[in-house]
């Protein structure tokens, strides 16, 4: 799988972790696991509903419920966002 991260997550992703840069490795290891099995039982891979139901979400820890909301298209896994569960959705 291909992860994509347009401008907008990126800018997400860098204020989040100036919040948390605990949490820099844990997330590369999320990502790492994203790209060779998206729906690994450690990421906690699932559907989401309502308004949201064309996206997946997957959590970074449990402690700060971050989800990383994501598309899966064509073998590409288009990151959209990410942040505390409140921040999300």
């Amino acid at each position: 799988m291909k992860l994509v991260k347009d401008d907008n997550y990126q800018r997400k992703e860098r204020k989040f972790f100036k919040k948390h840069t605990h949490l820099v490795d844990k997330y590369a290891n999320l990502l790492t696991k994203l790209k060779t099995n998206p729906f690994d039982s450690s990421l906690k891979t699932h559907k989401l509903k309502g308004e949201l139901s064309e996206f997946y979400s997957c959590s970074l820890t449990y402690e700060y419920k971050i989800i990383c909301v994501f598309l899966i298209q064509d073998e590409t896994i288009v990151l959209v966002d990410i942040g505390s569960h409140d921040d999300v959705y």
